[in-house]
């Protein structure tokens, strides 16, 4: 089992930056890929970004070039550094971690069997 626990939402004004965090813990050995997802209200969850144990890394393009995420084996920690938000990217975003991925983009969300609880993030214009 893998539990995952997010932090670091909040509200900031359009051109704000915000980092999040994600703290696995449990039998994260087994962990292929973790992912970011983000789901506003009235849209369909959406894949952010991901990075497999390994380093590689994939970036919705909607957001390329604003976020960049990170990893730190050592302490089981996924990060996710936003820059540059706009009032679009308010969303619930949601940590993920999966034990069967199929290496796709976008990321399939039955790929991902851990979530965590979500953080909000709010941007203001």
């Amino acid at each position: 089992q893998v539990r995952l626990t997010e932090s670091g939402g909040g509200s900031v004004q359009a051109g704000g930056s915000l980092r999040l965090s994600c703290a696995a813990s449990g039998d994260t050995g087994s962990i292929e890929c973790m992912a970011w997802f983000r789901q506003a209200p009235g849209k369909e969850r959406e894949g952010v970004a991901y990075i497999t144990p390994g380093g590689t890394i994939e970036y919705a393009d909607s957001m390329k070039g604003r976020i960049a995420i990170s990893q730190d084996n050592a302490k089981n920690t996924v990060s996710l550094e936003m820059n540059s938000l706009k009032p679009e990217d308010t969303a619930m975003y949601y940590c993920a971690a999966s034990l069967g991925w199929r290496r796709s983009w976008p990321p399939p969300r039955i790929d991902f069997a851990y979530w965590g609880q979500g953080t909000q993030v709010i941007v203001s214009s």
